[in-house]
Formats: C-alpha cells, sequence, structure tokens
C-alpha cells in the first residue's frame, strides 16, 4: 500500500518533535525518581515523620503526573510507526489509510497539549488561580460585558475539567457586574488562566441603546494563584482593616439577614479582597485572608523580580489602548489576541469557552527565553 506522503511526513514530525520533548523533560531520569520514592514510601516506619511523608507523596505525585501521560503517547508514537510498517506491507486497504490518518492526526494533537503543559514550569503554575473581573470604561455596557468575560471562562473552566468557586460578586448598578472574583480549581489552572490577565475590549451593538449604535466596552482580568497555607508570610493585625456587611444578590432567607460577608484591606499595600460566597463569616473570613495573603504574595514576587510591567503594569488603565484581545460583534465577527495575533471569527464558540488557541498561542509565546534556548538546542542534536 502506498501511504499517503502528507500523513507520513506529519508522522515524522510528530516523532520528531517527541524524541525531543522527552530528552528535554530528561522523562527517563523522572521515571527513576519516582522508583526511588516508591521505595521510601514502601520502607518501614515511612509515616512516622508525617510531614516528610506528605512532600514525598506530593513529589510522587507530581513526576508522575508529568511521566505517565508522556510513557502513554510514547506507547501510541509506537504504535503508530507498527501501523505505518504494516501499511507499507499490505495492499491496497482503505480502511487503514483511513485509521493511519485519523490516528496520526489525534497524536499530533496529543502532542501538542503535552508540549504546551511542559512550558507550565513557574513555581506556582499548578496551583488554582484565583480570577477577578472588573469592569472598566463604557457605565453599564462595561458591567454588562464583566459578566459576559465571567461566563465565559466559567464555560471554559467546564470545558477543561476545572471547577470554580465564585467568591465575591459585586453587581453594577443596572446591568451585569462591576467586579466579580472566582477561584478555578484544577491541575495547572493558574498556568493556563495566567494568560487571561489583562484589559479585554468589547465592540458591539447596545443592548441598552435605543437609537441601537455601536458601543466599545473594557473590562480587566487579573490572576494570581492560590498559594499554599506553608508559605510564611506576616501579616500582622493592625495592617488588616476588616469590615462585615451584609451578603448581596440571591441566596434564599439567609442572605441581606446576618452580616455574613467580609472586606479585609491591607493598609500598607491599600490591596482589599471580599468574600460572600459562604453563610458563615468566619468561613469568608478565612476564604478573604487566603486571598489576600496570595496577592501580596504575588505582589511582593513582582516587586522582586522588577517585572511589574509583565503582570500588574501590563494591564495599564482600564480602557483604550490597553487591550490585550478584542471581541468584534458588530459590523463584522472576529476575537483577536493583540500579543499573539492570533484569531478566530468563530465568535461564540469563543464566547463559549473555547479559549484555548489563545492561552496555548501566548505559552508559546511567552516561554522563558533561556528555555527556548534549550529546547531549540535540544532540536539541533
Amino acid at each position: 500500500m502506498i501511504v499517503d506522503t502528507d500523513v507520513k511526513a506529519s508522522a515524522d514530525e510528530i516523532w520528531k518533535r517527541f524524541g525531543y520533548l522527552w530528552k528535554f523533560l530528561d522523562v527517563d531520569r523522572k521515571r527513576a525518581e519516582i522508583s526511588e520514592l516508591e521505595s521510601k514510601m514502601a520502607a518501614p516506619g515511612f509515616w512516622d515523620d508525617h510531614a516528610a511523608a506528605q512532600s514525598v507523596i506530593s513529589e510522587l505525585t507530581r513526576l508522575k503526573n508529568l511521566v505517565n501521560p508522556l510513557t502513554a503517547l510514547k506507547k501510541r508514537s509506537d504504535d503508530l510507526a507498527a501501523l505505518f510498517e504494516l501499511a507499507e506491507e499490505s495492499g491496497d486497504d482503505a480502511e487503514l489509510a483511513a485509521e493511519l490518518a485519523a490516528e496520526t492526526a489525534s497524536l499530533k494533537s496529543a502532542l501538542d497539549t503535552a508540549e504546551i503543559e511542559s512550558f507550565l514550569s513557574g513555581p506556582h503554575d499548578a496551583c488554582n488561580a484565583i480570577v477577578t473581573i472588573h469592569a472598566g470604561a463604557g457605565g453599564t455596557e462595561s458591567c454588562d460585558w464583566a459578566e459576559m468575560l465571567m461566563r465565559m471562562y466559567m464555560r471554559w473552566a467546564e470545558r477543561r475539567g476545572y471547577k470554580t468557586e465564585i467568591e465575591d460578586v459585586q453587581p453594577g448598578e443596572e446591568a451585569g457586574v462591576s467586579r466579580a472574583t472566582f477561584r478555578v480549581i484544577g491541575p495547572n489552572a493558574y498556568g493556563y488562566c495566567k494568560a487571561e490577565r489583562g484589559v479585554h475590549r468589547l465592540v458591539r451593538i447596545s443592548p441598552f441603546d435605543a437609537n441601537k449604535r455601536r458601543h466599545t466596552s473594557f473590562a480587566s482580568v487579573d490572576v494570581i494563584a492560590e498559594i499554599e497555607d506553608d508559605i510564611d508570610m506576616d501579616i500582622k493585625d493592625e495592617e488588616l482593616k476588616i469590615d462585615t456587611y451584609r451578603s448581596s444578590g440571591k441566596g434564599g432567607q439567609h442572605v441581606n439577614k446576618t452580616e455574613s460577608a467580609v472586606r479585609i484591606t491591607h493598609l500598607p499595600t491599600g490591596i482589599v479582597v471580599a468574600c460572600q460566597n459562604e453563610r458563615s463569616q468566619f468561613k469568608n473570613k478565612a476564604s478573604a485572608m487566603k486571598i489576600l495573603k496570595s496577592r501580596i504574595y504575588e505582589k511582593l514576587l513582582d516587586q522582586k523580580r522588577a517585572e511589574m510591567d509583565r503582570f500588574y503594569g501590563e494591564k495599564g488603565e482600564i480602557s483604550w489602548g490597553n487591550q490585550i484581545r478584542s471581541y468584534v460583534f458588530q459590523p463584522y465577527q472576529l476575537v483577536k489576541d493583540l500579543r499573539t495575533g492570533a484569531e478566530t471569527g468563530n465568535l461564540q464558540a469563543v464566547m463559549d469557552g473555547d479559549l484555548d488557541m489563545f492561552v496555548n498561542a501566548w505559552l508559546r509565546a511567552g516561554m522563558p527565553t533561556a528555555r527556548n534556548k534549550n529546547y531549540a538546542a535540544d532540536t539541533e542534536e
């Protein structure tokens, strides 16, 4: 059977890229580390030191989460090579040719995902994410746009199998939300969500304008990692201003009857966080403190790296000229990321959470320079 040259060329590229990725991530060494950690777990007295045992288990889980998908990909890669050998020895088999094309395309998609995940090497990329959306210039229009963005990210998280928890929502005066904070919970949630930090611009015919004029609205998205409790941070009580108030929005008989919502202001930095999703004031305060701790830690890291423009600074004012992505509903339909050039005319799919093309393009473009050089060096050998 004569194998389709395009399919064969695609398969050759897959095997080449996978070989580079396997070597770059040093999978063989990580397999040895997994065996060593499993031996430690099997040793007598492993649980005598509970903290040390938990550390070993966490590291073992991290390594397995990295190695196991690559091992599965290697098996698929080897199976694909065997399938090509079978095709070359067989006669004219249309069914086998279709299977080759389908498996090659599927394996390429899986390899793309594996490469993207290998880029998530930051110290907190594996953490949960805390996302805050602020309405910007545009009044009621921007509040409605902020709510649309919130729905978009909720749908995106659902597509990826992540769980979301709303921490705080401040409704707009007429429609939408002026501010919303929610958590995205799952593996590498922060690593992916950080691609969305910045100002998002909407152009559409306003549903709030009786004259049906076209309006431009803005909303900002801020993303921080939910840091672990074991990070040592000294936040003094006298540095905090804690206010309680009644929760807003729908929620049954309990809402608006007790002051269960909590707002905490960190006086030295001016950072303000709020939480009202729990019925208990104590639980809301604990959640708010965790978010505050994460925000302070992120800001300290920014200052330490002296790259404020990359994180907080790049977002700028929530208005014209500072956007990272534009969503045009009228006079044509287009979503374009101004950082990477990635764009699509399938506006409805994007608003329903199909964001991976933008997230992945940003991750590929934003790989650390040193890592790019190392990977390039590996590919040239």
